[in-house]
């Protein structure tokens, strides 16, 4: 009896120190320079929960345990080693869907195992056991659908159809009925009626996920990955309440509202309500009818020789990453010749907009991967009053962030969304692959000013031939 006393007091002091851990460790997530360590003390918390775990005292099998250990440590050890960053976001979609699948598998499990108990699961814990199946399951479906439109096995552009939005609803309305039906009379009893529901319950919410993220645009990512985030924590706080385990709950909660907090900053930053973002079909036929046509008007494009001796004599120079950067892996030379700039006596600054890439934080993260400064990384707000100052901005595939019709076409589908002031600076130069539009589907106006110059091929390539020619100014 003692020992057990013991074991348990070793194991909520072990929640405790975890729980602090993962409080630090967020905090030091919301800037750049503490972003490391913050990681570092995440992880460190979640090693004391494990262990914290693994001595619970009510554990009367390793067997199984052991096998999920070595499952989970052979699919994470490659997931983390050898995943380049250009595809995070695929990979933080994926995990969210392996972590909303475990909480929804423990759900199921933890609602059979009391449907055989005297007096059925209870108000309490059935209201437990079915939000967290309902939001697993939801989040196991539409993290998939995210993976898909972010990897490029589903198409990234928003899929409607007629009566979409009331087959939606109905869809959520249903589920939503059973699980409140199930908490209401499942607390008395178990039936096979109540079985029924509760799988039915799964499979509506295992649909809710493919109908939620189907309508919804590329450059909304970001913000369905956090959203989904929030999603899968909430879900795992409530397996905390089903099964009474404190560092579930304490860990889902932060997961929870830092995902939503996030989405909600990210909404904002697009000067758009959630509801628009998950129900507005960004991107889809709204801006085809509305897109301004290229038809007439031209580019002026420049070679690598003739961009270097621009960025090369520039005292003020604002770098913009975006999604081309990623996919052409291009940040180490983007830090090559930010360096060769500042010793040429010049000053570079890296201008992020919140939505940049394709998860929150991407173009953050790649940069730091690149060792970029962390103070050379500016937020939008920061930054954009600069660019009339600026004697070169380059621009890196940031295509709908940069768009001026986001502030002089009223019919534009980003009309009102916050971009970055890249048409003030003295000249600009975009490195893109082509003339193809963004997630948004729109010609971007930035291309076609005077002041433009076009720099196309592969951003890794054509700046590393920057790079060579500014070395030999």
């Amino acid at each position: 009896m003692i020992d057990q006393q013991i074991g348990a007091l070793f194991v909520q002091v072990a929640y405790i120190g975890a729980s602090a851990a993962f409080i630090l460790g967020l905090r030091g997530l919301t800037k750049p320079d503490t972003a490391r360590r913050g990681m570092q003390l995440a992880a460190f918390g979640m090693l004391l929960a494990i262990i914290g775990t693994l001595l619970n005292h009510e554990i009367v099998s390793y067997e199984f345990i052991i096998i999920g250990l070595v499952v989970g440590s052979a699919i994470g050890l490659p997931m983390g080693l050898l995943v380049p960053m250009t595809a995070m976001p695929q990979r933080i979609a994926i995990s969210h869907m392996f972590g909303a699948l475990a909480v929804t598998l423990v759900g199921i499990a933890e609602f059979i195992y009391t449907r055989d108990s005297a007096g059925g699961p209870g108000v309490v814990k059935m209201t437990a056991i079915g939000f967290e199946t309902l939001f697993g399951a939801l989040t196991i479906t539409g993290s998939f659908m995210a993976f898909g439109k972010l990897q490029g096995f589903i198409p990234g552009r928003p899929i409607t159809f007629p009566g979409q939005k009331l087959i939606n609803a109905a869809v959520f309305f249903g589920a939503v009925g059973l699980y409140v039906t199930l908490v209401l009379t499942q607390s008395g009893g178990s039936t096979e009626a109540g079985l029924i529901m509760f799988a039915v319950m799964t499979v509506l919410a295992l649909v809710i996920g493919v109908t939620l993220v189907l309508p919804i645009g590329g450059a909304d990512m970001p913000v369905v990955v956090s959203l989904l985030n929030s999603y899968a924590g909430l879900a795992a706080s409530a397996t905390g309440f089903a099964i009474g385990n404190n560092i579930l709950i304490v860990a889902g909660a932060l997961d929870g509202a830092s995902g939503f907090i996030l989405s909600i900053l990210m909404s904002k930053a697009m000067n758009r309500s959630f509801a628009n973002v998950l129900f507005g079909a960004f991107g889809g036929e709204k801006a085809a009818a509305s897109a301004k046509s290229a038809e007439g008007l031209t580019t002026r494009s420049v070679t690598p020789e003739d961009a270097a001796m621009r960025i090369g004599y520039a005292r003020n120079v604002i770098i913009v990453p975006g999604y081309g950067m990623a996919v052409a892996q291009a940040q180490h030379a983007v830090r090559e010749l930010a360096e060769l700039i500042e010793k040429r006596g010049g000053r570079v600054r890296f201008a992020i907009h919140p939505v940049a890439g394709r998860m929150p934080g991407h173009m953050n993260v790649l940069l730091a991967e690149a060792n970029v400064p962390y103070d050379h990384l500016f937020d939008l707000d920061e930054i954009n009053e600069e660019f009339h100052a600026c004697d070169v901005a380059l621009v890196l595939g940031a295509n709908d962030v940069t768009n001026p019709a986001a502030k002089s076409d009223p019919g534009s589908p980003i009309y009102g969304m916050p971009i970055l002031n890249v048409q003030d600076a003295e000249q600009v130069i975009v490195v893109k692959r082509g003339m193809a539009t963004g997630f948004a589907g729109i010609e971007n106006e930035l291309f076609y000013l005077d002041k433009t110059s076009m720099l196309f091929g592969d951003a890794k390539s054509v700046l590393s031939q920057v790079v060579t020619e500014v070395k030999g100014l």
